[in-house]
């Protein structure tokens, strides 16, 4: 493709995206889709932190790792998986799912839909009006008929610590790309990043320390959740220090070893520390003050993605900070474009829930499978959100290994099932699954949350057996007996 940023200095679309990982794209498919021209910005990879240094990279990690796991609890197949995973081959298949770093193939996809691409930083330069300062240095003004969509994501959050900066800590972008295992890693964190990169690296053979401040992993789970994880983990050999802040950082000249000075006065020497401790907006330099909003704030948006106060303004993915999930940004995408095309033809939005153009599941329904061993699988609320939210609601729990699909999947399963039941309307407001292989439950609870499925109809969908998806049959059977 052309890169048009070289071509001219003033160009119009209907739409600009700026921001060409996988919310951007699916922005610009659907609004291409709708008729409308459109181009898209992106001052790095096309396809964005998902291909190349989140979703993607790290799923190929973890994989085989999981694969192993579930083999060791199979007899016939415990003593042939007993050694330690080949790091080499694992390393060279997650380079594959990357396409080395390289996005000729998503530029082709974008050729294919008649996207154009202009290279280079992009930043607001008033309302409608994108300046696009390209590798070559020339500046290219473009402005929008109808939108200006930011999808420009988030980026990793470090703490300011001293010695952080000369120490050259890995982010997660470091922990998926890196091209050899450390033989000691520390991860500072608990959340799903942390915990992922824990059982990926400890699976390929380093030994990791896992350093919490808080009292347990995942919080804003289900507590069980992190209970049971961190059970695994400790089981697999990790090292997991809750209650346990960083001071300092000290790595010389930002090669060989680094030194954590830990909040007790202690110290701990690692190979590589990874700060796991959440994300910031990408929006420090995009132009925001031109258009009189806050630079380096995450960006606010309605339930069509449309940032309030404007009316060609739409903010989507991680940057309006509803649920920092690639596939919760895809479906923001998805509604945005449906906005987008109604508002460019004069019609009104429909702003009733669960309509075309609103990301009500943004609010009730968002999924989040966390590829661990166990793997912990999550939709809608937890017990705590729902009460605080003021539902009358009843937690119902079940055992998953007293299932026979999950005694069959593995011996010695382990795992813990739960439904949140609204008690007034008879439908369910949340769901928690966690064990190996759960992640393929989720979907058949979300589906139940996004349809308010009665659970008096839900005794009708009827599990396959033996299989694990038996568990909804006894979290019914539980819900109706009163346990």
């Amino acid at each position: 493709m052309t890169d048009t940023g070289t071509e001219a200095q003033q160009q119009t679309y209907d739409v600009v995206v700026v921001g060409a990982g996988p919310v951007g794209e699916n922005v610009a498919d659907r609004t291409r889709a709708a008729g409308l021209s459109t181009v898209i910005v992106e001052s790095e990879l096309v396809g964005g932190e998902c291909s190349y240094w989140a979703c993607m990279p790290s799923k190929a990690l973890l994989r085989p790792v999981l694969a192993q796991a579930d083999a060791r609890r199979l007899p016939g197949l415990a003593q042939q998986v007993a050694r330690p995973l080949d790091a080499s081959p694992v390393l060279t298949r997650r380079d594959s799912f990357t396409s080395h770093w390289k996005d000729g193939g998503q530029v082709e996809w974008l050729d294919s839909v008649d996207v154009p691409l202009v290279r280079g930083h992009g930043r607001l330069d008033g309302p409608r009006t994108v300046a696009v300062t390209t590798p070559e240095g020339t500046v290219t003004r473009i402005t929008a008929r109808q939108a200006v969509v930011l999808a420009t994501g988030s980026g990793a959050k470090l703490p300011n610590l001293p010695g952080l900066a000369e120490a050259k800590p890995w982010t997660s972008r470091e922990a998926t790309s890196a091209q050899r295992v450390p033989g000691r890693l520390a991860i500072v964190g608990g959340g799903v990043v942390a915990v992922e990169m824990a059982t990926a690296w400890r699976g390929l053979g380093a030994h990791v320390t896992l350093l919490v401040r808080g009292e347990g992993l995942l919080d804003r789970l289900e507590p069980f959740a992190g209970e049971l994880l961190a059970k695994q983990l400790a089981e697999h050999g990790v090292d997991i220090r809750p209650r346990t802040s960083v001071a300092e950082v000290s790595r010389p000249g930002g090669t060989g070893p680094v030194t954590l000075t830990l909040g007790d006065g202690s110290t701990l020497e690692a190979d590589e520390v990874l700060f796991a401790t959440g994300r910031a907006p990408r929006s420090e330099d995009l132009g925001l003050e031109t258009v009189d909003l806050e630079p380096g704030s995450w960006l606010e948006s309605d339930d069509s993605c449309l940032v309030p106060g404007t009316d060609w303004l739409y903010s989507v993915g991680d940057l309006n900070h509803r649920a920092l999930l690639t596939h919760q940004g895809k479906y923001q995408a998805r509604i945005a474009g449906a906005a987008i095309a109604a508002r460019a033809k004069g019609e009104t939005v429909d702003t009733s829930p669960w309509s075309p153009a609103q990301s009500t599941a943004d609010h009730a329904a968002v999924p989040q499978v966390v590829f661990t061993d166990p793997e912990v699988a999550a939709v809608g609320l937890t017990l705590a959100e729902a009460e605080a939210a003021g539902h009358r609601v009843r937690a119902v729990d079940q055992e998953i290994g007293s299932v026979a699909g999950a005694a069959l999947y593995a011996d010695g399963y382990t795992g813990r099932a739960r439904l949140v039941v609204d008690e007034d309307h008879g439908f369910l407001r949340g769901a928690t699954f966690v064990g190996p292989g759960v992640s393929e439950l989720l979907h058949s609870a979300t589906i139940a949350i996004v349809g308010e499925v009665p659970l008096s109809r839900l005794w009708h969908a009827v599990p396959s057996y033996p299989t694990i998806s038996e568990v909804w049959l006894r979290l019914l059977e539980a819900y109706r007996d009163g346990s």
